[in-house]
């Protein structure tokens, strides 16, 4: 347990300094853009104009940055997609400010020369600290040397994802099976962690097979001061973001899986629903005229659909939504790639899909209490229940109210550029992130996936 906290505030510190040093990086380009602007150091006057407004830049540009995930933790660890959001993020933080130069009053600035000098300075400030003096900061010096007791799929991705990056600061060095290991020889286990300087012994204890190892692996890693002991679940939670599905038991959903009574959380999230329904209800009375017109451009068809959708505890409700196929069909056990073969998305409704517009009528399920901004996403009831006779422990995921966004939509990739499961290996790997989100739920969860929400709808990138 000791080792998962350091890592955890190893990535924290980390993740602090990124931060910090963008806020460095953007005051030091606005340095060098007055310096070149005004061909030296300008008067007192004109620095005051330009840090005032800055200052307010500077924050909403954090904010922005955010949001298109260069702040997370993938960023710690893969460079390669990093340069592209930098780009786009950054023009369209300077066409932010360009929008607030040009249309807010009682700023005394000229913008024009301006941003574009800052705009070139700030990218080249930003991908020299981001892309070379940032990894060399974080880099791990020496990476511990670890062992792991387990085996199955997720222990396989596991170690293949720590020991091909060498930003982890750990690597395994052996891996070993519970089924090969023997009590009355695990001593000789033991004597091989030692050969192979081995700091850190990380076990399944979930794993059937090792649970009569425990009693020898406890007395090991405390009389034993050269070892420390981490849990893998807890691992593989850290480093994926979801659980390891095939290892859950019983006893994990009753540890994990339960409801302890939270006013406070439940009072904030639903005064949060109410006030985004209320929102996206306003803006669902102002798009629906225009909506009207062009539908009826387009053909026949009506313009909302109600669908039978699974609910909390599995009820089945009513969800509302502007119609983007050309026909309605809320008992489908089909996925989306299936449906559409012979139930096409409409030209509008491709761009209500895209935006994720068509989603906004369900302001009314959420304002009845059916529904949640943030939740794990519900399912049309016919294949929900397809879904529910093929998967193990499925229906556990209703346990709390459904939502419009989860955690898993901002978090999986899916194949195809496809917008949810398509598969039910894909819908294995969303049920592993619907139950991280229910284990971890809490008010800064749900800030965190909202704001990547409105991310991707703005950005329309997968996981960035």
């Amino acid at each position: 347990m000791v080792y998962l906290t350091t890592m955890t505030f190893g990535r924290r510190y980390a993740l602090g300094l990124l931060f910090l040093g963008d806020l460095v990086v953007f005051c030091f380009s606005l340095i060098l853009t007055l310096l070149l602007r005004y061909g030296g150091v300008p008067n007192e006057e004109i620095v005051r104009a330009y840090v005032g407004a800055f200052s307010v830049l500077f924050l909403v540009w954090l904010l922005v940055f955010y949001m298109a995930g260069l702040y997370s933790k993938q960023v710690l660890l893969y460079h390669s997609s990093v340069p592209q959001v930098i780009l786009r993020t950054q023009i369209f933080n300077i066409v932010l400010a360009a929008l607030l130069f040009f249309f807010a009053p009682g700023i005394g600035i000229a913008p024009k020369t301006s941003l574009a000098i800052y705009l070139v300075i700030s990218l080249l400030c930003i991908f020299m600290w981001r892309l070379w003096v940032f990894p060399k900061l974080s880099k791990p010096v020496v990476r511990e040397r670890a062992a792991l007791l387990g085996q199955g799929p997720e222990v396989e991705e596991f170690v293949e994802e720590v020991n091909r990056n060498p930003r982890y600061p750990l690597e395994f060095v052996l891996v070993e099976k519970p089924a090969t290991l023997i009590v009355d020889q695990f001593d000789a286990f033991a004597q091989e962690l030692i050969e192979k300087r081995v700091t850190l012994i990380v076990v399944d204890s979930e794993h059937e097979t090792t649970r009569s190892l425990l009693p020898a692996i406890y007395r090991l890693t405390v009389s034993d001061t050269r070892f420390q002991y981490a849990d893998f679940h807890q691992l593989y939670e850290e480093v994926f973001d979801r659980v390891p599905l095939s290892l859950l038991r019983y006893d994990w959903f009753l540890k994990n899986i339960t409801l302890p009574k939270n006013d406070v959380y439940a009072f904030t999230k639903r005064a949060i629903d109410i006030a985004g329904a209320l929102v996206m209800g306003a803006i669902t009375v102002l798009i629906t005229p225009l909506l009207y017109i062009l539908m009826r451009i387009e053909g026949p068809g009506p313009l909302f659909i109600a669908q039978d959708r699974l609910g909390q505890d599995g009820v089945r409700i009513k969800v509302y939504k502007f119609r983007s196929m050309r026909h309605n069909n809320s008992a489908s056990r089909e996925w989306t790639t299936e449906e559409k073969q012979k139930n096409p998305i409409t030209a509008v409704g491709g761009v209500l899909r895209k935006s994720s517009l068509d989603e906004f009528p369900q302001f009314i399920n959420i304002l009845k209490g059916e529904m949640s901004l943030i939740g794990p996403r519900n399912d049309i009831e016919g294949l929900g229940l397809r879904l529910a006779e093929e998967l193990p422990y499925y229906n556990v995921r209703y346990v709390v109210k459904p939502g419009l966004t989860g955690w898993a939509q901002i978090s999986q990739k899916y194949e195809q550029g496809n917008i949810s499961p398509q598969s039910i290996e894909e819908t294995k790997v969303r049920l592993a992130y619907d139950f991280y989100y229910i284990k971890h739920r809490s008010t800064a969860l749900d800030l965190v996936i909202g704001l990547k929400t409105v991310k991707r709808m703005l950005f329309r990138v997968s996981s960035w």
